[in-house]
């Protein structure tokens, strides 16, 4: 690709790729994205896969908000398991002190 060799011009900016584009452009196949460029000294325009911000973004946010969820499950097993460990050490107490 003249992209790798040479300065390159984008000629549009990182989209996604239709289901046309995802068949018959090789570039659409590693992220679903895919920019026109234009290498001026060849005179060629070529596609390069690209990374959409918008997508990086989405897929951020679904990690965060999947890792509170489970921070908040682990959370609420925390505690249930410290009342419960409470709870027998308290009947441990009661039954030492009854057989006294």
């Amino acid at each position: 690709p003249c992209w790798r060799v040479e300065d390159f011009v984008v000629a549009q900016e990182c989209t996604r790729c239709s289901g046309f584009e995802a068949k018959t452009i090789v570039a659409c196949k590693p992220t679903g994205f895919i920019e026109k460029i234009n290498c001026p000294s060849s005179q060629r325009d070529e596609f390069k896969s690209c990374r959409s911000a918008v997508m990086e973004a989405h897929v951020f946010w679904r990690f965060v908000g999947t890792m509170m969820c489970v921070a908040a499950i682990f959370a609420v097993l925390v505690v249930c398991r410290q009342r419960v460990l409470d709870r027998k050490a308290l009947e441990k107490v009661r039954k030492q002190l009854e057989s006294i």
